[in-house]
Protein backbone atom coordinates (compact mmCIF):
# COMPACT_ATOMS: atom_id res chain seq x y z
CA UNK A 1 0.00 0.00 0.00
CA UNK A 2 2.85 2.40 0.87
CA UNK A 3 4.56 1.63 -2.47
CA UNK A 4 1.32 2.39 -4.32
CA UNK A 5 0.94 5.73 -2.51
CA UNK A 6 4.57 6.61 -3.21
CA UNK A 7 4.15 5.94 -6.93
CA UNK A 8 0.98 7.98 -6.92
CA UNK A 9 2.75 10.93 -5.28
CA UNK A 10 5.61 10.76 -7.81
CA UNK A 11 3.14 10.70 -10.69
CA UNK A 12 1.25 13.65 -9.23
CA UNK A 13 4.49 15.61 -8.81
CA UNK A 14 5.36 15.11 -12.47
CA UNK A 15 1.79 15.94 -13.38
CA UNK A 16 1.86 19.24 -11.47
CA UNK A 17 5.16 20.33 -13.08
CA UNK A 18 3.92 19.58 -16.57
CA UNK A 19 0.55 21.13 -15.92
CA UNK A 20 2.29 24.46 -15.50
CA UNK A 21 3.03 24.40 -19.26
CA UNK A 22 -0.46 23.18 -20.15
CA UNK A 23 -2.65 24.95 -17.56
CA UNK A 24 -3.14 28.17 -19.54
CA UNK A 25 -2.94 26.51 -22.95
CA UNK A 26 -6.13 26.35 -25.07
CA UNK A 27 -5.68 22.57 -25.53
CA UNK A 28 -5.86 21.95 -21.77
CA UNK A 29 -9.35 20.49 -22.04
CA UNK A 30 -11.23 17.25 -22.46
CA UNK A 31 -9.92 15.05 -25.29
CA UNK A 32 -11.61 14.85 -28.70
CA UNK A 33 -11.19 12.63 -31.74
CA UNK A 34 -9.37 15.44 -33.54
CA UNK A 35 -6.52 15.39 -31.01
CA UNK A 36 -4.57 12.71 -32.92
CA UNK A 37 -2.92 13.00 -36.32
CA UNK A 38 -1.76 9.89 -38.19
CA UNK A 39 0.89 9.93 -40.91
CA UNK A 40 0.98 6.85 -43.17
CA UNK A 41 4.50 6.99 -44.61
CA UNK A 42 6.08 4.58 -47.05
CA UNK A 43 8.61 3.45 -44.45
CA UNK A 44 7.09 4.41 -41.09
CA UNK A 45 3.78 5.10 -39.42
CA UNK A 46 3.77 8.13 -37.14
CA UNK A 47 1.14 9.31 -34.66
CA UNK A 48 1.07 12.75 -33.11
CA UNK A 49 -1.44 13.53 -30.35
CA UNK A 50 -2.04 16.64 -28.24
CA UNK A 51 -0.40 16.31 -24.84
CA UNK A 52 -2.34 18.81 -22.73
CA UNK A 53 -5.63 16.82 -22.88
CA UNK A 54 -3.65 13.91 -21.44
CA UNK A 55 -2.67 16.03 -18.43
CA UNK A 56 -6.19 17.40 -18.19
CA UNK A 57 -7.44 13.83 -17.61
CA UNK A 58 -4.84 13.20 -14.91
CA UNK A 59 -2.29 11.27 -16.95
CA UNK A 60 1.15 12.06 -18.40
CA UNK A 61 3.31 10.82 -21.27
CA UNK A 62 4.74 7.92 -19.23
CA UNK A 63 1.23 6.52 -18.74
CA UNK A 64 0.36 6.37 -22.46
CA UNK A 65 1.47 3.46 -24.68
CA UNK A 66 0.59 1.58 -27.83
CA UNK A 67 -2.11 -1.05 -27.31
CA UNK A 68 -1.67 -1.01 -23.52
CA UNK A 69 1.91 -2.36 -23.71
CA UNK A 70 2.95 -0.26 -20.71
CA UNK A 71 5.85 -2.53 -19.70
CA UNK A 72 7.70 -1.97 -23.01
CA UNK A 73 9.61 1.30 -23.30
CA UNK A 74 9.63 0.95 -27.07
CA UNK A 75 5.83 1.19 -27.07
CA UNK A 76 5.74 4.49 -25.15
CA UNK A 77 5.58 7.89 -26.78
CA UNK A 78 8.03 10.80 -26.63
CA UNK A 79 6.79 14.16 -25.37
CA UNK A 80 7.70 17.16 -27.50
CA UNK A 81 7.44 20.40 -25.49
CA UNK A 82 9.29 22.44 -28.11
CA UNK A 83 6.24 22.79 -30.35
CA UNK A 84 3.01 24.65 -29.80
CA UNK A 85 0.80 22.96 -28.85
CA UNK A 86 2.85 20.28 -27.03
CA UNK A 87 2.42 16.82 -28.52
CA UNK A 88 3.16 13.17 -27.75
CA UNK A 89 4.77 11.30 -30.66
CA UNK A 90 4.68 7.59 -31.52
CA UNK A 91 6.25 5.93 -34.56
CA UNK A 92 7.28 2.50 -35.81
CA UNK A 93 8.63 1.04 -39.05
CA UNK A 94 6.39 -0.86 -41.42
CA UNK A 95 8.04 -4.23 -40.89
CA UNK A 96 6.40 -7.36 -39.58
CA UNK A 97 8.67 -7.37 -36.52
CA UNK A 98 8.05 -3.76 -35.49
CA UNK A 99 4.35 -3.93 -36.22
CA UNK A 100 3.92 -6.92 -33.90
CA UNK A 101 6.26 -5.87 -31.07
CA UNK A 102 3.61 -3.49 -29.67
CA UNK A 103 0.67 -5.73 -30.61
CA UNK A 104 -0.50 -3.65 -33.57
CA UNK A 105 -2.78 -5.54 -35.93
CA UNK A 106 -1.96 -6.30 -39.56
CA UNK A 107 -4.62 -7.62 -41.92
CA UNK A 108 -4.49 -8.28 -45.66
CA UNK A 109 -7.55 -7.98 -47.87
CA UNK A 110 -7.96 -8.84 -51.53
CA UNK A 111 -10.09 -6.75 -53.87
CA UNK A 112 -10.73 -6.45 -57.58
CA UNK A 113 -8.34 -4.03 -59.27
CA UNK A 114 -9.88 -0.66 -60.11
CA UNK A 115 -8.85 2.91 -60.82
CA UNK A 116 -5.09 3.16 -61.34
CA UNK A 117 -4.91 -0.59 -60.63
CA UNK A 118 -7.58 -1.58 -63.16
CA UNK A 119 -5.05 -3.75 -65.02
CA UNK A 120 -4.85 -6.12 -62.03
CA UNK A 121 -7.21 -9.08 -61.75
CA UNK A 122 -6.89 -8.75 -57.98
CA UNK A 123 -5.14 -6.38 -55.64
CA UNK A 124 -4.03 -6.82 -52.05
CA UNK A 125 -4.34 -4.09 -49.43
CA UNK A 126 -2.64 -4.12 -46.07
CA UNK A 127 -4.29 -2.47 -43.06
CA UNK A 128 -2.22 -1.65 -39.95
CA UNK A 129 -4.21 -0.59 -36.90
CA UNK A 130 -3.86 -0.14 -33.17
CA UNK A 131 -4.71 1.97 -30.13
CA UNK A 132 -2.97 4.43 -27.83
CA UNK A 133 -4.22 3.65 -24.33
CA UNK A 134 -3.73 5.14 -20.88
CA UNK A 135 -2.67 3.36 -17.68
CA UNK A 136 -4.13 4.35 -14.35
CA UNK A 137 -1.29 5.05 -11.88
CA UNK A 138 -3.34 3.59 -9.02
CA UNK A 139 -3.82 -0.15 -9.27
CA UNK A 140 -6.96 -1.23 -7.49
CA UNK A 141 -10.44 -2.59 -7.79
CA UNK A 142 -11.96 0.75 -8.79
CA UNK A 143 -10.69 3.73 -10.80
CA UNK A 144 -11.64 7.42 -10.69
CA UNK A 145 -10.15 8.46 -14.02
CA UNK A 146 -11.67 7.90 -17.40
CA UNK A 147 -9.57 5.66 -19.64
CA UNK A 148 -8.08 7.49 -22.60
CA UNK A 149 -8.02 5.63 -25.91
CA UNK A 150 -7.10 6.85 -29.38
CA UNK A 151 -7.52 4.51 -32.36
CA UNK A 152 -5.41 4.72 -35.53
CA UNK A 153 -5.02 2.84 -38.79
CA UNK A 154 -3.28 3.05 -42.18
CA UNK A 155 -4.26 1.28 -45.39
CA UNK A 156 -1.69 0.65 -48.11
CA UNK A 157 -1.97 -0.80 -51.61
CA UNK A 158 0.91 -3.26 -51.63
CA UNK A 159 1.97 -2.33 -55.17
CA UNK A 160 2.90 1.12 -53.81
CA UNK A 161 5.22 -0.18 -51.12
CA UNK A 162 8.72 -0.27 -52.59
CA UNK A 163 11.57 -1.60 -50.46
CA UNK A 164 14.59 0.68 -50.14
CA UNK A 165 16.90 -1.85 -48.52
CA UNK A 166 19.35 -2.06 -51.42
CA UNK A 167 22.22 -4.50 -51.58
CA UNK A 168 24.70 -3.02 -54.05
CA UNK A 169 22.49 -2.64 -57.16
CA UNK A 170 19.84 -5.16 -56.14
CA UNK A 171 16.93 -4.63 -53.75
CA UNK A 172 15.13 -7.34 -51.83
CA UNK A 173 11.71 -7.83 -50.31
CA UNK A 174 10.27 -10.43 -47.96
CA UNK A 175 7.06 -12.35 -48.43
CA UNK A 176 5.35 -14.70 -45.99
CA UNK A 177 3.03 -17.60 -46.71
CA UNK A 178 0.89 -19.47 -44.19
CA UNK A 179 0.90 -23.25 -44.31
CA UNK A 180 -1.00 -25.79 -42.24
CA UNK A 181 2.08 -26.34 -40.11
CA UNK A 182 2.76 -22.64 -39.54
CA UNK A 183 4.40 -19.98 -41.66
CA UNK A 184 7.67 -19.33 -43.44
CA UNK A 185 9.38 -16.27 -44.83
CA UNK A 186 10.87 -16.10 -48.30
CA UNK A 187 13.31 -13.49 -49.57
CA UNK A 188 12.98 -12.23 -53.12
CA UNK A 189 15.91 -10.95 -55.13
CA UNK A 190 16.06 -9.27 -58.50
CA UNK A 191 19.15 -9.78 -60.67
CA UNK A 192 20.06 -8.40 -64.09
CA UNK A 193 21.94 -10.43 -66.70
CA UNK A 194 23.41 -9.80 -70.15
CA UNK A 195 22.68 -13.22 -71.72
CA UNK A 196 19.63 -15.41 -72.23
CA UNK A 197 21.23 -18.16 -70.15
CA UNK A 198 21.02 -15.82 -67.12
CA UNK A 199 24.62 -16.62 -66.22
CA UNK A 200 26.53 -13.38 -66.93
CA UNK A 201 25.68 -10.57 -64.54
CA UNK A 202 24.91 -7.35 -66.39
CA UNK A 203 27.77 -4.88 -66.19
CA UNK A 204 26.71 -1.30 -66.83
CA UNK A 205 29.54 0.84 -68.31
CA UNK A 206 30.37 4.15 -66.70
CA UNK A 207 28.73 6.02 -69.58
CA UNK A 208 25.65 3.80 -69.57
CA UNK A 209 24.22 1.05 -71.74
CA UNK A 210 23.54 1.63 -75.40
CA UNK A 211 19.88 2.01 -76.27
CA UNK A 212 18.20 -1.26 -77.35
CA UNK A 213 20.69 -3.35 -75.36
CA UNK A 214 18.68 -6.39 -74.23
CA UNK A 215 18.51 -6.75 -70.45
CA UNK A 216 17.58 -10.10 -68.92
CA UNK A 217 15.80 -9.95 -65.54
CA UNK A 218 15.33 -12.70 -62.97
CA UNK A 219 13.25 -12.50 -59.79
CA UNK A 220 14.02 -15.50 -57.60
CA UNK A 221 12.90 -16.64 -54.14
CA UNK A 222 15.10 -18.27 -51.54
CA UNK A 223 14.05 -20.31 -48.49
CA UNK A 224 10.93 -21.32 -50.38
CA UNK A 225 8.93 -24.51 -49.97
CA UNK A 226 8.60 -26.69 -53.06
CA UNK A 227 4.84 -26.16 -52.90
CA UNK A 228 5.12 -22.58 -54.12
CA UNK A 229 6.18 -20.66 -57.23
CA UNK A 230 6.95 -17.01 -57.99
CA UNK A 231 4.50 -15.01 -60.10
CA UNK A 232 4.95 -11.45 -61.39
CA UNK A 233 1.78 -9.35 -61.58
CA UNK A 234 3.38 -6.27 -63.06
CA UNK A 235 6.86 -5.04 -63.96
CA UNK A 236 7.54 -1.40 -64.75
CA UNK A 237 10.27 1.23 -64.87
CA UNK A 238 10.32 4.59 -63.11
CA UNK A 239 12.55 7.65 -63.24
CA UNK A 240 13.15 7.53 -59.45
CA UNK A 241 13.53 4.68 -56.99
CA UNK A 242 10.27 5.56 -55.25
CA UNK A 243 7.83 5.18 -58.11
CA UNK A 244 4.83 6.90 -56.52
CA UNK A 245 5.79 10.43 -57.57
CA UNK A 246 7.74 9.64 -60.74
CA UNK A 247 7.04 8.92 -64.40
CA UNK A 248 6.57 5.21 -65.04
CA UNK A 249 6.50 2.88 -68.05
CA UNK A 250 4.91 -0.58 -67.89
CA UNK A 251 6.98 -3.42 -69.30
CA UNK A 252 4.06 -5.76 -68.74
CA UNK A 253 0.85 -5.98 -66.73
CA UNK A 254 -0.66 -9.41 -67.17
CA UNK A 255 -0.93 -10.03 -70.93
CA UNK A 256 -0.54 -6.36 -71.78
CA UNK A 257 3.16 -5.91 -72.46
CA UNK A 258 5.58 -3.58 -74.15
CA UNK A 259 6.49 -4.56 -77.70
CA UNK A 260 10.14 -5.16 -76.76
CA UNK A 261 9.38 -7.28 -73.68
CA UNK A 262 9.70 -11.07 -73.78
CA UNK A 263 8.38 -13.12 -70.85
CA UNK A 264 10.34 -16.35 -70.50
CA UNK A 265 9.00 -17.87 -67.24
CA UNK A 266 6.26 -16.60 -64.94
CA UNK A 267 4.41 -18.60 -62.29
CA UNK A 268 5.95 -21.88 -63.43
CA UNK A 269 9.00 -22.06 -61.15
CA UNK A 270 10.61 -20.53 -58.09
CA UNK A 271 12.08 -17.85 -60.30
CA UNK A 272 10.47 -15.65 -62.93
CA UNK A 273 12.35 -14.40 -65.98
CA UNK A 274 11.80 -11.84 -68.72
CA UNK A 275 13.83 -9.51 -70.91
CA UNK A 276 13.44 -6.08 -72.46
CA UNK A 277 15.47 -3.58 -74.46
CA UNK A 278 17.17 -0.63 -72.80
CA UNK A 279 15.38 2.67 -73.42
CA UNK A 280 15.20 6.23 -72.15
CA UNK A 281 12.28 8.39 -71.07
CA UNK A 282 11.61 11.08 -73.65
CA UNK A 283 12.36 13.96 -71.28
CA UNK A 284 15.86 12.55 -70.69
CA UNK A 285 18.10 13.89 -73.46
CA UNK A 286 21.64 12.53 -73.34
CA UNK A 287 21.93 10.03 -70.51
CA UNK A 288 19.00 8.44 -68.70
CA UNK A 289 18.59 6.56 -65.42
CA UNK A 290 15.62 4.44 -64.54
CA UNK A 291 14.72 1.82 -61.92
CA UNK A 292 12.96 -1.48 -62.46
CA UNK A 293 10.15 -2.69 -60.15
CA UNK A 294 8.19 -5.94 -60.13
CA UNK A 295 5.05 -6.58 -58.09
CA UNK A 296 5.57 -10.17 -56.98
CA UNK A 297 3.58 -12.87 -55.21
CA UNK A 298 4.09 -16.45 -54.12
CA UNK A 299 1.43 -18.89 -55.22
CA UNK A 300 0.72 -22.51 -54.50
CA UNK A 301 1.49 -24.58 -57.58
CA UNK A 302 -2.14 -25.56 -58.10
CA UNK A 303 -3.24 -21.91 -57.84
CA UNK A 304 -0.60 -20.40 -60.12
CA UNK A 305 -2.45 -21.10 -63.41
CA UNK A 306 -5.37 -19.01 -62.10
CA UNK A 307 -3.02 -16.08 -61.44
CA UNK A 308 -1.00 -16.28 -64.64
CA UNK A 309 -3.35 -15.10 -67.33
CA UNK A 310 -3.93 -17.07 -70.52
CA UNK A 311 -2.23 -14.91 -73.13
CA UNK A 312 -2.79 -17.11 -76.16
CA UNK A 313 -4.16 -15.27 -79.23
CA UNK A 314 -7.39 -17.30 -79.20
CA UNK A 315 -8.42 -15.97 -75.79
CA UNK A 316 -9.52 -12.54 -74.66
CA UNK A 317 -6.83 -9.94 -74.13
CA UNK A 318 -7.50 -9.92 -70.41
CA UNK A 319 -9.38 -12.39 -68.29
CA UNK A 320 -10.61 -11.24 -64.90
CA UNK A 321 -11.51 -13.39 -61.98
CA UNK A 322 -15.18 -13.02 -61.08
CA UNK A 323 -16.23 -11.49 -57.75
CA UNK A 324 -17.43 -14.80 -56.38
CA UNK A 325 -14.68 -16.96 -57.81
CA UNK A 326 -11.94 -16.24 -55.33
CA UNK A 327 -12.86 -18.61 -52.55
CA UNK A 328 -9.83 -20.05 -50.81
CA UNK A 329 -7.29 -17.82 -52.57
CA UNK A 330 -6.16 -16.12 -49.38
CA UNK A 331 -4.75 -19.40 -48.05
CA UNK A 332 -2.90 -20.28 -51.27
CA UNK A 333 -1.59 -16.91 -52.47
CA UNK A 334 0.68 -14.60 -50.50
CA UNK A 335 0.32 -10.86 -50.21
CA UNK A 336 2.24 -8.97 -52.89
CA UNK A 337 5.59 -7.25 -52.48
CA UNK A 338 7.54 -5.04 -54.82
CA UNK A 339 11.17 -5.95 -55.53
CA UNK A 340 13.37 -3.39 -57.28
CA UNK A 341 16.64 -3.01 -59.10
CA UNK A 342 19.34 -0.44 -58.62
CA UNK A 343 19.84 2.37 -61.14
CA UNK A 344 20.02 1.36 -64.82
CA UNK A 345 21.76 4.01 -66.93
CA UNK A 346 21.49 4.32 -70.71
CA UNK A 347 23.17 6.74 -73.09
CA UNK A 348 22.59 8.22 -76.50
CA UNK A 349 24.87 6.91 -79.26
CA UNK A 350 26.85 10.05 -80.13
CA UNK A 351 29.61 8.21 -81.99
CA UNK A 352 32.03 8.72 -79.12
CA UNK A 353 33.26 5.65 -77.37
CA UNK A 354 33.28 5.49 -73.62
CA UNK A 355 36.26 4.19 -71.67
CA UNK A 356 35.03 0.61 -71.58
CA UNK A 357 34.35 0.52 -75.33
CA UNK A 358 37.70 2.16 -76.01
CA UNK A 359 39.51 -0.39 -73.83
CA UNK A 360 37.68 -3.18 -75.61
CA UNK A 361 38.64 -1.73 -79.02
CA UNK A 362 42.29 -1.38 -78.00
CA UNK A 363 42.38 -4.94 -76.72
CA UNK A 364 40.77 -6.16 -79.95
CA UNK A 365 43.36 -4.28 -82.01
CA UNK A 366 46.18 -5.77 -79.97
CA UNK A 367 44.78 -9.27 -80.44
CA UNK A 368 44.47 -8.73 -84.22
CA UNK A 369 48.03 -7.40 -84.45
CA UNK A 370 49.33 -10.33 -82.45
CA UNK A 371 47.50 -12.74 -84.75
CA UNK A 372 48.95 -11.02 -87.85
CA UNK A 373 52.49 -11.21 -86.42
CA UNK A 374 52.11 -14.90 -85.60
CA UNK A 375 50.68 -15.66 -89.03
CA UNK A 376 53.49 -13.71 -90.74
CA UNK A 377 56.07 -15.58 -88.70
CA UNK A 378 54.58 -18.90 -89.71
CA UNK A 379 54.55 -17.90 -93.39
CA UNK A 380 58.19 -16.70 -93.25
CA UNK A 381 59.21 -19.96 -91.59
CA UNK A 382 57.47 -22.01 -94.28
CA UNK A 383 59.03 -19.88 -97.04
CA UNK A 384 62.55 -20.26 -95.64
CA UNK A 385 62.03 -23.98 -95.26
CA UNK A 386 60.96 -24.28 -98.91
CA UNK A 387 63.98 -22.24 -100.07
CA UNK A 388 66.30 -24.44 -98.04
CA UNK A 389 64.70 -27.57 -99.41
CA UNK A 390 64.89 -26.42 -103.04
CA UNK A 391 68.52 -25.34 -102.57
CA UNK A 392 69.39 -28.72 -101.13
CA UNK A 393 67.72 -30.54 -104.03
CA UNK A 394 69.50 -28.39 -106.62
CA UNK A 395 72.87 -28.91 -104.94
CA UNK A 396 72.42 -32.66 -104.80
CA UNK A 397 71.45 -32.76 -108.51
CA UNK A 398 74.55 -30.81 -109.57
CA UNK A 399 76.82 -33.15 -107.60
CA UNK A 400 75.26 -36.20 -109.24
CA UNK A 401 75.66 -34.64 -112.72
CA UNK A 402 79.36 -33.88 -112.09
CA UNK A 403 80.04 -37.41 -110.99
CA UNK A 404 78.38 -38.80 -114.14
CA UNK A 405 80.51 -36.60 -116.47
CA UNK A 406 83.73 -37.62 -114.73
CA UNK A 407 82.75 -41.27 -115.02
CA UNK A 408 82.21 -41.03 -118.80
CA UNK A 409 85.50 -39.19 -119.33
CA UNK A 410 87.36 -41.90 -117.60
Amino acid sequence: MRLTLFLYQVAMLVLVNAQQDCFMHPTFREPTNADIEVSCGTQQMAMKMLLCPVYYCGYNESLMSLNGEHDKEYCKGVADWTVDPPVLRFNFSITEEEISVCSNKLTVTEEMGNGVFSDFSSLQYINISGQIKSQDPIVGTVAYREEMMYMFSCRYPLQYLVSNSTDMSVAGASLSMNEESGSFSSTLRMALFSDNAYSSVLRIPQGGLKLKTRIFVQVAASNLSNRFNVVLDRCYASTTFFSVDSITHDLFVGCNKDGQTIIAINGMDQNARFSFEAFRFVQQRTSATFYLHCSTRLCERSSCPALVENCSPSTAFRRRRSEGGGGGWSTRVSDAATVSSGPITTRMDTGEEDEDDEDFTQQSKKKVMLGVVIAAGILVTIFLSLVAFITCVVCNSERCFSKAVLYRLE
